[in-house]
């Protein structure tokens, strides 16, 4: 099965907390984000890599039929702080981010009983060196070990000493919250006990009744979906770990090629039908209903697939493979229909090609080319471009050269400088190294530099550039060359690549139904789809949905820099109908509905302030 699936990886923020020695060539070494190479073959290092991107530029305030209820800047609040928020009994909940700092992380809690009068009454510190993020959620508990209100969140790594896991918070009063478990989750790695709980991206809690389950996201193994008894909030323990891809391979798609980093990212569980149904939003597989009535045996229910090509994309002329960046989705009230948020922060795409051997060379953007641009020239094989390794060979300054780096041993952004230094190099190409996670797979990579650097291509096209002959199962058994068994300096095939616009993240809708579900309409703002809008008007992708929780017909989207946004389902069609940017822009992130005095509010977190509370005005 084609994929680059996150067998060994630890992640960028687990680094700091588990060294592990990469020997290039060898089989059964891990030189990925666990140790120093900075490839995104797994959910921590993506996370930290590509998502909830900056703050540049805003588009013009502008709104239609949606009524500013009110806004509180949050204290302690540095530009992209605030994180996701969660509403419940009258309280929001917004998460202070360690992606800014590992400084006042935690939780805040606002007292939202009047919505036009918001007021901070409380802070719950993260664990020291740890962060919430994605996962706030507030859930009433009746179990015969506890009865009450609480709040789960999770745990990345920022700092010193963090903790994995989620937390567990005792919230029947919000205004005095009592902690009952903090850093709880998966404590092994590959089958080794560790002395922290991995660490995860998302969290999300419900009551079973006499039982109660969280299930969270495993940042750092392919048992990414762990799912956690807190019948007992105070002693939860770990029931079921599951990888979706391997335990339901049909979630796969086959084609396009570029759908190859597949990791749950985030998830909700709803009450349908007298069973517990799990939405999981896979990475680059797609969304996924699962029965987890039982959690340690749940069951396939449906899945989606990717339209390919891109359906936006084709609207306006493009033909572009999809994103396939399953983030965020909900059931609608009626569970008639499903929206998923397809997360994409890269507006410009890779084509890439050797043209001697006339075949595609499968690459992402580590270091982005310029907008539009093309770069054309002779490869020339550079080994390791490690430090105390074999020294980088001068390109040709007369010529347009790309130098082709094994992975391994050292960081992406090591390897990057050390091409930089020996100058005459146009751009640089990373191929894959050895090892049972890598070989044959495609993936990203977390890189700095000035030359744009692209990669990881699979091993098998490094060796074509320089016309050597590859055995993908004798690299994964170990076997084949430890390194491409040609001189540091030589010369190989002729390589292109070329930047392309491929648009911003946006939303999709399906009819909720067994097997795959049916793709009904995607839904993009119109700035997302235009490359006037590439840069310079910050973020434009979608973050976040939540469905209306009185009309089966409205959803509300967290839209980054693109807004406040609503739609309404028409006809099968999301038609927006509502949308609201304040003077300066926004930078959304977090977004859910809540009633109070019989009227649908919606609490939206902006990254950069705090709450805000919108009201929709329209039909």
């Amino acid at each position: 099965m084609r994929r680059t699936h996150r067998r060994a990886g630890v992640g960028v923020f687990a680094a700091m907390l588990f060294a592990t020695t990469a020997l290039a060539g060898s089989a059964q070494a891990h030189d990925g984000v666990s140790a120093t190479d900075g490839v995104i073959d797994n959910a921590a290092a993506t996370h930290g890599h590509d998502q909830h991107g900056g703050s540049e530029g805003h588009l013009p305030a502008t709104r239609k039929n949606v009524r500013l209820v009110s806004k509180l800047k949050l204290s302690n609040v540095a530009e992209g702080k605030i994180a996701d928020v969660g509403v419940y009994k009258g309280y929001a909940y917004l998460a202070s981010w360690g992606g800014v700092g590992c400084d006042n992380t935690g939780v805040h809690v606002v007292d939202i009983r009047k919505p036009s009068k918001p007021k901070e009454v409380g802070f719950i510190p993260a664990p020291a060196g740890s962060a919430p993020g994605e996962g706030i959620q507030t859930v009433h508990l009746s179990t015969p070990s506890f009865t009450g209100d609480v709040l789960v969140s999770n745990n990345e790594i920022c700092g010193d000493n963090g903790v994995g896991g989620m937390n567990i918070y005792d919230v029947t009063d919000p205004t005095r919250p009592r902690t009952l478990a903090e850093g709880v989750g998966d404590f092994t790695l590959d089958g080794e006990p560790t002395q922290s709980a991995r660490q995860i991206h998302s969290v999300f809690a419900w009551d079973a009744g006499r039982k109660a389950y969280a299930v969270i996201v495993d940042n750092e193994e392919g048992t990414d979906v762990d799912i956690m008894d807190i019948t007992d909030p105070a002693e939860p323990q770990l029931v079921a770990e599951y990888d979706l891809d391997q335990t339901f391979p049909q979630i796969v798609q086959a084609a396009p090629g570029n759908l190859t980093e597949i990791f749950l990212h985030d998830m909700v569980v709803k009450s349908i039908r007298g069973r517990q149904v799990m939405l999981a939003s896979y990475w680059d597989a797609g969304y996924v209903a699962l029965d987890v009535t039982d959690p340690k045996n749940i069951t396939y229910i449906g899945d989606t697939d990717f339209t390919d090509p891109d359906p936006e994309g084709a609207e306006r002329g493009r033909s572009v493979p999809p994103e396939g960046n399953g983030h965020e989705a909900e059931f609608t009230l009626d569970n008639r229909y499903m929206i998923g948020a397809d997360e994409d922060f890269g507006p410009y795409a890779l084509s890439a090609r050797n043209l001697d051997d006339d075949a595609a060379v499968t690459a992402g953007q580590g270091i982005p080319l310029e907008a539009g641009k093309t770069i054309t020239g002779g490869s020339v094989y550079v080994g390791l471009a490690c430090d105390g390794g074999p020294a980088v060979p001068a390109g040709d300054p007369a010529a347009v050269d790309v130098a082709v780096v094994e992975r391994g041993t050292c960081t992406f952004t090591e390897k990057v400088a050390n091409v930089e230094a020996a100058g005459g190099y146009d751009a640089v190409l990373v191929f894959n190294r050895t090892g049972s996670d890598a070989c044959g797979a495609q993936s990203g990579m977390t890189v700095e530099g000035t030359l744009p650097t692209f990669g990881v291509a699979p091993r098998s096209q490094g060796f074509a550039a320089f016309d050597q002959p590859y055995s993908d199962a004798e690299c994964l058994a170990g076997t084949g060359p430890a390194t491409l068994p040609v001189e540091i300096g030589a010369k190989g095939d002729r390589l292109t690549f070329s930047s392309y616009f491929d648009g911003w993240g946006y939303a999709h809708l399906y009819r909720n139904q067994s097997g795959k579900m049916t793709e009904l309409d995607t839904y993009a703002i119109a700035e997302g789809q235009d490359p006037a809008y590439a840069s310079g008007f910050g973020d434009l992708t979608v973050h976040e949905v939540a469905a209306s929780g009185v009309r089966p017909d409205l959803a509300y989207f967290a839209y980054y820099a693109g807004g406040f946004r609503v739609t309404k389902i028409k006809n099968n069609r999301l038609v927006e109908v509502g949308r609201f940017i304040d003077e300066g822009g926004n930078n959304f992130w977090g977004v859910q509905t809540f009633n109070s005095f019989g009227k649908e509010y919606v609490a939206a977190s902006d990254r950069d302030f705090g709450l805000y509370i919108f009201e929709y005005t329209g039909r």
